[in-house]
């Protein structure tokens, strides 16, 4: 099965928002809606996602049968395709996942995921995968570091993709992984996703909105929730937040 064909904007005010309206519209896809421009885009908790030309943005606009709760594993294909995209540019001994879905050059962020959903017309959800890279710059004056393909290169390469190599290449490899997931389940999506999140087994703090929860990771549940063993023996088992591992926590 080929990829999801590509559809290549200059600019767009967000591609998931591009996204929800071909849905809202009855468009099914498969269809990656890519632009070299964003002028509103969005990361999670409606923070603004930077949008410098040279980087990646895109949403991949799918229909699925699944129901809400395993429509939302998709969150871990999309960070096993990035990790695939930066790994054909960069050394992949730098390439790592921080749960559940920030995809890390060096320790640094490079990426974002941001999935949404609703129900569609002709019946099943259709799902929004928004996923941006740093490839050309990373934005400043974030929380934690950011950082951007073009400082992690190997030696045999001179330069980071364009956008339309770094798109079919996420396309290829989210392919890959979807159609894993699909035919297989979610377990081997899980294996490999675990195989590249380091951290999943010490102090941890989780910023839940409301409050804020410190810990010790015991890796992850059968649905890929972090489990969270607090001060009072209890477990915890996070399904969304910013968790921060390690010294960092």
């Amino acid at each position: 099965m080929p990829a999801a064909p590509i559809l290549l904007l200059d600019q767009t005010d967000s591609t998931n928002a591009d996204a929800r309206r071909r849905a809202d519209a009855g468009e099914t896809g498969p269809l990656w809606i890519v632009a070299r421009r964003q002028t509103e885009g969005r990361g999670r908790r409606g923070r603004q996602w930077e949008s410098q030309d040279g980087n990646l943005f895109s949403t991949l606009l799918q229909l699925t049968r699944k129901s809400p709760a395993e429509a939302a594993q998709v969150t871990f294909v999309a960070a096993l395709a990035i990790a695939d995209l930066l790994d054909a540019w960069a050394p992949p001994s730098l390439v790592t996942i921080k749960w559940p879905n920030d995809v890390m050059l060096a320790g640094q962020k490079t990426s974002g995921v941001l999935v949404e959903s609703g129900a569609h017309e002709s019946g099943g959800l259709w799902l929004a995968v928004g996923i941006g890279v740093n490839l050309a710059h990373a934005p400043e004056g974030t929380e934690r570091p950011a950082t951007a393909l073009v400082h992690h290169l190997r030696g045999d390469v001179t330069a980071p993709p364009t956008v339309e190599a770094a798109a079919a290449k996420l396309a290829e490899a989210f392919d890959v992984w979807m159609t894993r997931w699909e035919t297989l389940g979610f377990q081997p999506i899980l294996d490999a996703w675990r195989a590249r999140t380091p951290g999943l087994d010490g102090p941890a703090l989780a910023r839940l909105g409301r409050e804020t929860v410190e810990g010790v990771a015991e890796g992850v549940a059968p649905d890929g929730a972090l489990k969270l063993r607090l001060a009072d023996g209890s477990l915890r088992l996070i399904s969304a937040g910013d968790v921060f591992f390690g010294e960092a926590a």
